[in-house]
């Protein structure tokens, strides 16, 4: 492949002579699948770069690669504080080609510049995948939900490369008994990681609710909700995913929750809970 390539080649190039080769018939099995995964590897990862004059409605990302050709899906935005202090945004969200699946992790420290990676690894596997705001014990740690089920915690030296996966919580009441996931990033608070879940209940009814967790060990479980904090309002069961109300990430503002969410895939809305009370019930409702 290097023959068909000048020393310095931009993406559409490599494409084009992947794709030439690809054509001979006559080449093995073996080569036509390094050919491929060269593909994918290079498709994978790359940067996007905004104008400085653009405004930040205008800075959408849209799919670039093959991976990613169907959709962009639930990006899990985190202001994540490193180990001196500074501050970078990363998100997760599922890459999806109209067959299969790839998590992938985008980063930005000002909003005009993204880099995208694919994360690897057994735990890098479906979707439901969310960093942790910052390190615990010296390592990222991310929550993920690979068998498609129950919420699990990995931990890992690298950001894109995560292993063991641990399972910390399974359904458990009627309104999440079919699966349960997180719904963005765990948020810091003084008495735990405070983690907004789905649930799926009967007829796919999606409901939000909230599990509270131990800081120094996240996979030590203080409380739980035993009923929903959100689920479809009579005139929020009709849309394009029905019966649904979702959301991929809330923060604290003023002792407060805000929660947006999305309505059966057609419309967006936003919650308001008292952070101080959803705190006492999940410490003492148990």
């Amino acid at each position: 492949i290097m023959e068909h390539l000048p020393q310095k080649f931009e993406y559409h190039i490599l494409k084009n002579a992947v794709d030439t080769l690809l054509k001979d018939t006559s080449i093995s099995m073996d080569k036509r699948t390094a050919l491929e995964e060269m593909t994918w590897l290079v498709d994978s990862y790359y940067d996007v770069e905004f104008s400085i004059d653009s405004d930040i409605s205008e800075r959408v990302l849209l799919p670039i690669s093959e991976s990613e050709s169907r959709g962009i899906e639930d990006a899990r935005f985190v202001n994540f504080t490193e180990d001196d202090g500074t501050k970078k945004i990363y998100a997760v969200y599922t890459a999806y080609n109209g067959h299969t699946i790839i998590p992938k992790l985008l980063s930005t420290e000002d909003f005009y510049t993204f880099r995208i990676m694919p994360m690897h690894g057994n735990g890098a596997q479906n979707k439901n995948i969310t960093l942790f705001p910052r390190k615990i014990k010296g390592k990222y740690a991310m929550l993920s939900r690979i068998d498609g089920y129950n919420n699990y915690l990995m931990y890992s030296d690298r950001k894109t490369l995560w292993q063991n996966p641990q399972k910390i919580q399974e359904p458990e009441y009627p309104w999440e008994f079919t699966q349960i996931g997180n719904c963005g990033p765990p948020i810091y608070t003084e008495d735990g990681w405070l983690i907004i879940t789905h649930g799926v209940g009967p007829m796919r009814r999606y409901s939000l609710g909230a599990a509270l967790f131990d800081l120094e060990d996240p996979s030590k479980l203080i409380g739980r909700l035993k009923q929903p904090l959100l689920s479809p309002l009579e005139e929020e069961r009709e849309g394009y995913v029905p019966n649904v109300v979702y959301s991929c990430g809330a923060l604290v503002h003023h002792n407060n929750l805000i929660l947006p969410y999305a309505v059966s895939d057609y419309a967006s809305s936003y919650a308001v809970v008292d952070l101080g009370e959803l705190l006492y019930t999940l410490k003492n409702d148990q």
